[in-house]
């Protein structure tokens, strides 16, 4: 589409920021997901696929893996608890977690098939739920505070959308 701004690596560092910053200082949820939505290209994942990274460098954080597995279940009620999600906003849900663990296994999820099956343009929302539940499940894991496990993913550059 002709005049259309493609994010660039700054806007992936940003979202990340602006995400980690929020979650570490305790901002409502709901505030930090209107903070980001100007960093959302309509119809784009964008920044879905940074949210998706993070959400894997937690769960690297914390050292989970095949031999010391993270628990999903459960995960929602315990690290959204400020959420309500109804219907097929569990699926999205689910899917956003699931993609995430799968990034964090070595694999690249075929999000535009999906996406475009949600006929929706909320990915990067679910996937930012996705990434707070897991950076919230990662710093319960190393009993730490949310603000310090977030302090120590923003030291690192983490990984940027190809």
């Amino acid at each position: 589409m002709p005049g259309r701004k493609r994010p660039t690596d700054e806007d992936a560092v940003t979202a990340r920021r602006v995400l980690l910053d929020g979650l570490s200082r305790g901002s409502d949820l709901f505030e930090v997901l209107s903070r980001l939505e100007p960093l959302h290209p309509r119809n784009d994942t964008f920044p879905g696929e940074v949210f998706l990274r993070l959400a894997a460098d937690a769960l690297e954080w914390c050292g989970a893996s095949r031999s010391r597995p993270l628990p999903l279940e459960g995960l929602r009620e315990r690290c959204l608890p400020e959420c309500a999600f109804r219907g097929r906003q569990n699926s999205k849900l689910q899917y956003a977690v699931l993609a995430a663990a799968a990034v964090h296994g070595g694999t690249e999820p075929d999000l535009l098939e999906e996406v475009a099956y949600w006929q929706t343009d909320d990915f990067w929302q679910y996937a930012a739920y996705a990434a707070v539940a897991y950076i919230r499940a990662a710093a319960n894991r190393a009993d730490i505070l949310v603000s310090q496990a977030c302090r120590e993913l923003g030291q690192h550059p983490g990984h940027l959308p190809p």
